[in-house]
């Protein structure tokens, strides 16, 4: 078993940051890959993010390359995502999710999802 939290989330401007952390307990935390995922209101939960579990590979969904990033730190199992020049768009619930199949893009292959933060971002 695996139990992540997220936290970070809240009301920005659109052009404005922010950063999301998401602390896993249980379960040896570097043996996992991690995701982040989003889901705004009547659309379908989309990828945001994975990064496998020592920090080498890294994929980004096509709507936030170049605005975000995700990194790890394994000493204090926690993934983060930071969140640059955020859009108006970006608003969703956002949720971390660990994968022991490896790094992977599709949300059926992460067996242990957190509750989700909000994330808003006002024009």
């Amino acid at each position: 078993q695996v139990q992540l939290v997220e936290s970070g989330g809240g009301l920005v401007q659109a052009g404005g940051s922010l950063r999301l952390s998401c602390a896993a307990s249980g379960r040896t935390f570097s043996g996992y890959a991690m995701g982040w995922f989003r889901q705004a209101p009547g659309k379908e939960r989309e990828f945001v993010a994975t990064i496998n579990w020592n920090g080498n590979s890294i994929y980004y969904g096509d709507s936030v390359k170049g605005r975000f990033t995700i990194s790890r730190d394994n000493a204090k199992n926690t993934v983060y995502l930071q969140m640059n020049s955020l859009k108006p768009e970006d608003t969703a619930v956002y949720y971390c999710a660990a994968a022991n199949s490896g790094i992977t893009v599709r949300s059926t292959d992460y067996g242990y999802w957190g509750q989700g933060t909000q994330v808003t971002v006002s024009s």
